[in-house]
């Protein structure tokens, strides 16, 4: 006979609750010095960028922002143009 889903034989698989296993929940409370000392070590795993990654990230943005300040500008003023030559022929 084939085995069904949830048969006794089988190994049946039960979620643990997180207080058991070890893990912390979001509803889990603990005190403001436990949970600074948790922050701290988390920040101190945070690997942070030099200088000049963060000064090499910021110019990129500047420079993508004016490439697509320049494309929409193109475009609008095409936009512009075919809707007035339209209105000039339809108007």
């Amino acid at each position: 006979m084939a085995a069904r889903f949830g048969s006794p034989g089988k190994s049946a698989h039960r979620a643990i609750p997180a207080a058991q296993s070890g893990e912390c929940s979001m509803a889990t409370k603990i005190n403001p010095l436990q949970f600074i000392q948790q922050v701290r070590a988390e920040i101190s795993k945070v690997v942070w960028p030099s200088r000049r990654e963060t000064t090499i990230t910021t110019i990129m943005v500047f420079v993508m922002a004016t490439i697509a300040a320049i494309f929409f500008f193109i475009v609008d003023k095409i936009i512009q143009f075919g809707l007035t030559g339209l209105l000039d022929i339809f108007g």
